[in-house]
């Protein structure tokens, strides 16, 4: 239904839903489906399924739970991450509270951003696109305070120089303003550099520091001491 009606030379953004409740995952397939660019491949009721439902149908994007029986989410957001072949699959977490403590592990494990499961329906569907293209979604109600509350605890047990080693000043410089939540274009503005050259610089950052993408970067940069609480 939704190939058929999104845009020409175009294919649907291929979204799996991993939640344990059913009304949950019923009220979000009915919304996902009234878009022409998103189609629903897939359900799991738990990590483990949604793990093997990543395998066989190879989404873009899984919507996932923390919470699940069998395997929770963070455990099956890390080994979604790990499996060959799904190495562009996107983990977007969804959370209850805006105090979950589990939040920066599943970003640590390779989820791509998090969202609050009482995201208005806009909300959802913009994050969705956002994480299907290869972005980062850190929803400004929890991220900062969240990532730099983990991540201060961690800070004194990882080796911050020697993790940035193999980035130029120049990278580091801009490794810092993506870790303070700057987009491309407000990067270069900040460095005096194009909105092309601030995303080379990402680029090159996020293969150096083999992130899988923007918000990788985001906890790395406070993981080192690079941005400071």
């Amino acid at each position: 239904m939704n190939a058929a009606t999104a845009p020409q030379g175009t294919m649907p953004i291929k979204v799996l839903l991993a939640d344990d409740e059913l009304l949950v995952r019923s009220g979000f397939k009915v919304l996902l489906d009234l878009e022409d660019d998103i189609t629903v491949v897939a359900e799991a009721t738990n990590g483990a399924e949604a793990v093997e439902r990543a395998r066989t149908t190879r989404p873009d994007v899984v919507l996932m739970d923390i919470r699940m029986p069998k395997l929770d989410g963070i455990q099956a957001t890390d080994q979604i991450g790990r499996t060959p072949g799904l190495e562009h699959v996107h983990v977007l977490i969804l959370t209850t509270y805006d105090t979950d403590a589990y939040v920066f592990e599943a970003l640590q494990a390779g989820a791509s951003g998090f969202l609050l499961k009482d995201a208005g329906p806009a909300e959802l569907l913009h994050a969705i696109r956002v994480v299907a293209a290869g972005d980062a979604l850190l929803a400004p109600r929890i991220t900062r305070r969240l990532i730099a509350q983990f991540a201060a605890q961690r800070t004194a047990t990882h080796a911050g120089q020697e993790r940035l080693a193999p980035l130029t000043q120049r990278e580091r410089e801009v490794l810092a303003l993506v870790g303070q939540g700057l987009s491309n274009d407000e990067i270069g503005a900040e460095l005096f550099l194009s909105p092309a050259t601030a995303r080379t610089h990402v680029s090159h950052a996020m293969v150096k520091l083999a992130a899988r993408d923007r918000a990788q970067l985001v906890v790395i940069a406070y993981q080192t001491g690079l941005v400071s609480p």
